[in-house]
């Protein structure tokens, strides 16, 4: 792997965080680099509220109550009235019944696809989808899958009519928001497809969504790109406490009677202990600050902030993928040049993740940053400026 330069490499370790101060937003300290300051492009928690002290009282609180771990899975004595809280307000939060939390997204989706897919169901699935819903197809084995073009609406009915009389059930998978490109899928024509082709499936078809990038970062009040898409139908809902919530875990929410039979054959969620009980307080604070009019302003703030960044980017002449969520791509399309826009940035002190093959197609080398509500324009403005630095420095 590493001759073939697919290998990630060492892993850069956090010493210390300096909190914002004056116009600039956190400051990261690095293992290797003293007190060099690096302002961090690179994290999923879009609303910035891991370093919020309300939340973090939150979650000292309920430690010091309940203590720092579970002492079990959650039908041994594992669940506390945190974790409940919690499962009820996600659910009531994106307008479901109910709802169950899970060690990661990932062990979510791995569990929820298990547990939905019989010998008699047909899967398909966008064909840039996250890695958590690739491996889960595989461990599910359905009868059978399908892989449609990136968001290619015609194609996936093609698909669905190909299913009709060949299996019992379909199962329709996709991202709400792409991480690799910050774009959204077209939920509310998915959703118009499932309507219009359900009664052909003895048992239905079943619209399930990953919305792990989207919830709390997008959206006017943050409900991620369901609420983007208007969309009428998504039937399972995943998301993540990890990224825009700032915490960890995942989640799923949808209607109590398959949440019931959730808990029954959801291995990942049967076998496994749930998050801790000041990571539950810890978050039900984030969705109560998420549904206040300081939420809504953080959630402006960060549509502000990255309207600016990829304007500042496009005005050096570079290419990104324009979207309303704080993903924001920088087209490279070579591996060289993005390994070394990486290590300028780094060396100028801005963390950002490089995307090359086998990550991403070929010709899709990119650059991803994540603009967070925790930044300011002085760190928009900053980044932007190494940027430039590196344009001008790359010509000669």
């Amino acid at each position: 792997m590493k001759n073939e330069g697919r290998t990630k490499g060492k892993e850069a370790i956090i010493v210390g965080v300096k909190r914002p101060q004056g116009e600039k937003g956190p400051r990261y300290l690095l293992k290797g680099y003293g007190d060099k300051e690096f302002i961090r492009m690179n994290s999923n928690s879009y609303l910035g509220m891991s370093l919020d002290e309300t939340i973090i009282k939150a979650e000292e609180e309920a430690s010091r109550e309940f203590g720092v771990g579970p002492g079990a899975v959650r039908f041994i004595n594992g669940t506390f009235k945190p974790h409940r809280d919690l499962e009820k307000k996600l659910a009531a939060f994106h307008g479901y019944e109910d709802g169950m939390i899970f060690s990661c997204a990932y062990a979510t989706m791995i569990g929820v696809f298990n547990a939905l897919t019989s010998g008699e169901t047909t899967i398909i699935s966008d064909e840039l989808n996250h890695n958590c819903i690739i491996n889960a197809i595989k461990l599910s084995r359905p009868k059978d899958k399908k892989v449609y073009k990136h968001n290619k609406m015609d194609e996936l009915e093609t698909q669905i009519k190909d299913s009709i009389g060949k299996c019992k059930r379909v199962l329709i998978v996709t991202d709400g928001v792409f991480s690799m490109r910050g774009d959204f899928a077209p939920l509310d024509k998915v959703c118009e497809l499932s309507k219009k082709y359900d009664k052909e499936f003895p048992e239905n078809i079943i619209v399930m969504v990953d919305d792990s990038h989207g919830v709390g970062a997008c959206g006017k009040t943050g409900r991620g790109a369901v609420e983007v898409a208007n969309a009428q139908g998504v039937d399972i809902l995943i998301g993540t406490l990890g990224k825009a919530y700032g915490v960890n875990g995942g989640y799923v929410v949808t209607n109590e009677a398959v949440t019931r039979y959730l808990r029954e054959k959801a291995v990942t969620y049967i076998y496994s202990n749930p998050i801790t009980v000041g990571e539950s307080a810890a978050c039900l604070k984030v969705l109560e600050f998420l549904d206040s009019d300081k939420g809504r302003e953080r959630l402006s703030h960060m549509r502000k902030l990255t309207k600016k960044f990829e304007d500042g980017i496009k005005s050096l002449g570079m290419e990104i993928i324009e979207s309303v969520h704080p993903i924001v791509p920088l087209m490279v399309r070579d591996t060289q040049k993005t390994i070394d826009i990486v290590a300028f940035l780094k060396e100028n002190g801005v963390l950002s993740t490089g995307l090359n093959f086998p990550v991403v197609p070929k010709g899709d080398q990119t650059i991803r940053f994540q603009v967070n509500g925790s930044h300011t324009a002085y760190d928009i403005d900053c980044v932007l400026g190494v940027l430039r630095k590196f344009k001008e420095s790359y010509k000669k």
